[in-house]
């Protein structure tokens, strides 16, 4: 008897005074295949799993409780995964091109689970994690009639990504324009004070020496 013969069967009855030769050499092989079997996938699985699985002594049940406990695991993994799909947002360090992939590795992993994201679904949740200052993308992408899929998506969001940061640019240039004409007038007016002064300064004196 293979060991997946001892996996695919049941345990055979007890043997008894009655039981014939045919009966206790089975039985025989079947403990020593169901026995090796036990050991072997024992020996196959790492120890901080063993010790969470029910105890048994039977090579089926064994392979029951280790496909239970990661039935039990993949949902977990599954839940954990909708939650971060769902609730992800860009924190703004990462480039458009980085952040897509990761949304996508998500979808990814959730469809290795058994569980498909649709195109749409993958798209506006990409859409929703957006930091504020896509707002303007947002509107726009929801009131044109064709949509997108992820790649077209995450070639436009690069496309945006450059855009604002020309924008942001732009505008330090023009902040830092302005503070420059904002000093140089000051600067002008602080020399008039003084030109004016040394004015008054000089009228006084000359006043001072008519009088004399």
């Amino acid at each position: 008897m293979d060991l997946d013969s001892t996996r695919q069967t049941e345990k055979p009855a007890a043997l008894t005074y009655e039981s014939t030769d045919e009966e206790k050499a089975f039985h025989k092989a079947w403990e020593k295949s169901n026995r090796l079997s036990f050991m072997l996938m024992r020996m196959t699985i790492a120890n901080n799993i063993k010790t969470t699985l029910p105890k048994a002594e039977i090579a089926k049940k064994f392979l029951k409780n280790i496909e239970d406990r990661f039935k039990r695991a993949d949902k977990s993994l599954a839940g954990t995964l909708i939650a971060e799909l769902t609730t992800k947002k860009s924190n703004g360090r990462r480039s458009m091109h980085k952040h897509v992939v990761e949304m996508t590795n998500l979808a990814a992993k959730l469809k290795a689970l058994g569980m498909n994201v649709d195109v749409f679904f993958l798209v506006q949740f990409i859409l929703n994690s957006l930091p504020p200052q896509y707002e303007a993308f947002q509107i726009n992408y929801n009131t044109i009639k064709d949509k997108w899929n992820v790649n077209e998506l995450s070639s436009m969001l690069v496309q945006e990504e450059e855009r604002l940061k020309q924008q942001e640019q732009n505008s330090i240039h023009l902040v830092g324009h302005g503070a420059e004409r904002k000093l140089g007038k000051k600067n002008l007016e602080r020399v008039l004070r003084k030109d004016h002064q040394r004015t008054m300064d000089l009228l006084m004196l000359l006043r001072f020496l008519i009088r004399d």
